[in-house]
């Protein structure tokens, strides 16, 4: 048995780790380019959260990023058909592949899209063992159809918190979305166009930052306690 801690009678000593610069070292194959996955909550054929998700992965790509932007047409609403259809199978294997992920949603009512939470409420907490969301690095972004908004940004970060993700600082809010695209769906010059590069350098730094040290940072006393709980149940009802 484990010694107990003095001044943490409440810890169970065997399972609490003492981080340390060296237990943050990366691990794993990192050879292939930072893996980014990118969402958009709109179906419109002129869709402008989808042009502004098409311009932030040009610059990922730019900064040397492998991108994969999800389309969410054809996937049905959560709960309403089992989880082996087709696009809800291709959402959860983007999600696990990534290593971080890009939200964009237009404002509607005050808030995001159904299409946007959607999306995230078909990307489980837990799947088969493994945890398609924990860990990855998350950037946010929101387009307006009248003046400048933060709800959808807000809302997406509280949904990134609770999916365990890690939201980088920087986030993009484009007002009045239609005067900032061109005819091509490309983004305009403009202060907005300059924030989105701040945010995808950002993302594209954390990613870095996070890629093969996610697993450690995000693992923690209160899951190690109740694996072992669970394993010490299981060992009882055996005998």
């Amino acid at each position: 048995m484990a010694e107990a801690l003095p001044t943490l009678p409440n810890i169970k000593a065997a399972q609490l780790d003492v981080p340390t610069l060296d237990k943050l070292a990366q691990v794993g194959e990192l050879a292939h380019p930072p893996r980014i996955l990118l969402l958009y909550g709109s179906l419109r054929e002129r869709s402008f959260s989808r042009f502004l998700t098409e311009e932030a992965a040009r610059i990922l790509e730019h900064f040397g990023a492998e991108v994969k932007i999800f389309n969410p047409a054809e996937l049905p609403m959560a709960g309403s058909v089992p989880e082996t259809h087709p696009k809800i199978v291709e959402l959860r294997a983007l999600s696990l592949w990534s290593e971080g992920q890009v939200w964009c949603s237009p404002e509607r009512h005050g808030a995001i899209t159904a299409v946007m939470k959607n999306q995230i409420d078909w990307i489980p907490l837990e799947h088969g063992g493994m945890r398609p969301s924990q860990g990855r690095t998350l950037a946010v972004m929101q387009v307006c159809g009248g003046s400048q908004s933060f709800n959808v940004v807000n809302t997406l970060r509280l949904l990134g918190r609770w999916m365990r993700m890690v939201t980088i600082p920087n986030q993009s809010s484009v007002p009045m979305a239609y005067k900032e695209f061109d005819e091509a769906g490309r983004m305009k010059p403009s202060p907005y166009y300059d924030r989105v590069v701040d945010v995808m350098e950002e993302l594209f730094k954390f990613t870095l930052l996070l890629r093969g040290r996610s697993e450690y940072l995000t693992d923690r006393y209160s899951e190690r306690n109740e694996r072992v709980m669970k394993a010490i149940d299981k060992l009882v009802a055996k005998i």
